[in-house]
């Protein structure tokens, strides 16, 4: 489960720093925090969705440190893993039709 949430932050770490260097013409900084990206970007998001990306930035976290995977796993029931999986392909999907063409 923890390697599923990692990549799914990176994935969207990857597809709005991508946005982030579209807007500033430059290297994107070197951050997993996907809210400060989000708002480098100029993404236009709900605050339900800037929500979703500060708890997707936490999933990060989960899983780079050994000292906290143990806690962030007892975390993952099958529900909370099933419903964050489902919001980060949604959050995904959103921002890459919302942005693909600009």
């Amino acid at each position: 489960m923890i390697p599923a949430f990692f990549f799914g932050h990176l994935a969207l770490e990857k597809i709005i720093k991508g946005l982030v260097i579209k807007q500033i013409n430059k290297a994107a900084p070197l951050i997993h925090d996907l809210e400060r990206l989000a708002l480098l970007a100029k993404l236009e998001l709900s605050e339900e969705q800037i929500k979703h990306l500060r708890t997707i930035t936490d999933f990060s976290i989960a899983g780079r440190y050994s000292e906290i995977k143990y806690n962030f796993y007892k975390k993952c029931t099958k529900e909370y893993t099933e419903k964050n999986l489902k919001i980060i392909k949604e959050l995904f999907l959103c921002i890459e039709k919302k942005y693909q063409k600009k």
